[in-house]
């Protein structure tokens, strides 16, 4: 049996590591705040998150489906959640089992698979039953393939056929093995037979003639016990190998939908955050990449979302522009935006919902960010170095139809130097076909490609109320020559007798 709840034909693979620049992604876009939201306080939920969130599915079927099982678990959550808790209990029952017991003879062999059988028996009739009583109410060819599963090969003729190869695995009477000799009188052909090696009783009290020769081994004869054991070893072995596969198989199943319902149990502490938070919440329309598509209403940085009360969304039509640009006042909410962009375009193409009232998204083949770092004492180089080797690993990994999101990247130097290392950078991305969005206080940088290609490039700005106040809401408007920095230094205690800037000019139609 399969669970096949994240892909709709393949298991996935969560021995793998991380990918590449994972590291990078979880900082610079806080998704720790999130994967500790999902795991709520379980390792293995956190452990399990990060590795599905980034693993970035680039087939859209595959994400529809991840949605449609997602909405099923969204509906029914407390089935979802039971389901979940039988495969952790057989999993937790199983290993018990098997500390206590040696694998190193087949006689041990047979007895810890028959334990383990034992008790995974007991946890599949509970999933038998739970698909039994809660099948109708699903509508995902996930769960619905995994539950009619359930129903059709844990039937009863398979639970009592199991259960009574189990009864009989424990010659409770004994083993009876057959065996032949081999031209030098040693045994060879062990063969395992059904039935008892028990005489009857008629027989044993002289009634019945005798039907087999027996011998006893004194107590103390150590050397004869393990000469008999070696005998039964060689009779088991085969049925000790038997057993243990069927073992190993129920228990994979159960490591497998243990594994994949966490993800979704992940899900559903999210969705049930959020939405105590009042965060909109929609699922994203995922498309390929034929062209450059990025459109949302009330979009939202997730991270955010779970620190603070108050966030303000974003709307954005970026359909057909493979540059976006945010330029604006200091503490405008650009990093903010930015960042919800990477975290809704994971959230995406993991199959997740978004904080966003919709959003339509292309789906890339990787995502990558380039944030500016905080000063490190222990760097051994300077900032711009830092950056442009980062920068650097990034285009080694880096192809056609990915997403690079950049925040006040190539800033340690002056705005001359800092704006064509950029401009460089941005154009060798574009000619290779990725997408790109960029923070930047560079009017130099934005102001080119305003010039160069105001028709391939979105221009969004960060805007000034005329008393310094930020909104937080973006806009579409070209680079101003100037950040308001000003107003961050007042607020600091700074130039207290001077008057404030001039608002922003008037946005153009």
């Amino acid at each position: 049996m399969k669970a096949h709840l994240l892909y709709p034909d393949q298991d996935f693979d969560f021995a793998a590591g991380l990918p590449p620049g994972s590291a990078d992604l979880i900082q610079d876009l806080e998704l720790d705040t999130v994967l500790a939201v999902m795991a709520a306080g379980d390792k293995f939920l956190y452990e399990t998150s990060a590795k599905v969130a980034l693993a970035v599915v680039t087939d859209v079927e595959t994400i529809r489906y991840r949605q449609d099982v997602l909405t099923d678990c969204i509906a029914q959550p407390d089935v979802i959640r039971q389901m979940y808790g039988i495969a952790v209990a057989a999993l937790n029952e199983k290993r018990q089992i098997w500390g206590f017991l040696s694998a190193q003879y087949p006689s041990s062999i047979l007895s810890s698979a028959v334990s383990q059988l034992e008790v995974l028996i007991v946890r599949l009739k509970d999933l038998r039953q739970l698909a039994d009583d809660h099948v109708g109410k699903f509508q995902s060819e996930g769960l619905l393939s995994l539950l009619h599963t359930l129903q059709r090969e844990l039937d009863d003729d398979y639970f009592d056929t199991l259960s009574g190869h189990l009864r009989q695995l424990r010659f409770r009477t004994g083993e009876l093995i057959s065996a032949q000799l081999d031209r030098d009188n040693s045994g060879i052909n062990y063969v395992l037979r059904a039935g008892s090696a028990r005489r009857g009783w008629k027989e044993r009290v002289g009634i019945e003639p005798r039907s087999v020769y027996s011998f006893t081994i004194p107590p103390r004869d150590e050397a004869g016990a393990q000469a008999v054991q070696d005998l039964v070893n060689r009779g088991l072995n085969l049925v000790a190998n038997a057993a243990a596969q069927a073992a190993d198989h129920v228990s994979s199943f159960m490591t497998m939908l243990r594994a994949e319902l966490a993800f979704y149990v992940s899900c559903l502490n999210l969705h049930d955050e959020l939405t105590t938070r009042g965060q909109p919440l929609a699922f994203p329309i995922p498309v390929s990449w034929d062209s450059p598509v990025f459109t949302c209403t009330d979009l939202r940085d997730a991270s955010l979302a779970l620190r603070v009360e108050h966030v303000i969304g974003n709307d954005v039509n970026a359909e057909g522009k493979a540059l976006v640009i945010i330029t604006g006042a200091n503490s405008g909410g650009k990093s903010t935006f930015l960042r919800s962009v990477g975290l809704a375009q994971l959230m995406t193409q993991s199959g997740m919902f978004v904080t966003a009232g919709s959003m339509q998204v292309s789906v890339c083949q990787q995502l990558f960010t380039h944030f500016i770092r905080e000063e490190d004492p222990a760097m051994l180089s300077g900032r711009l170095d830092e950056e442009l080797s980062r920068m650097s690993a990034i285009a080694d990994q880096i192809g056609p139809h990915c997403l690079i999101l950049f925040n006040e990247s190539f800033a340690a130097t002056n705005e001359l130097e800092g704006s064509e290392i950029g401009r460089q950078v941005v154009h060798a991305l574009l000619e290779a076909g990725i997408r790109v969005f960029f923070v930047t206080h560079q009017f130099d940088f934005a102001d080119s490609f305003r010039r160069q290609f105001p028709d391939a490039t979105l221009f969004l700005r960060a805007p000034r109320q005329p008393d310094g106040e930020r909104t937080f809401k973006l806009v579409i408007a070209e680079p101003l020559p100037t950040s308001y920095g000003q107003d961050i230094y007042r607020r600091i205690g700074g130039w207290l007798g001077e008057e404030p800037a001039a608002p922003d000019p008037p946005l153009k139609n």
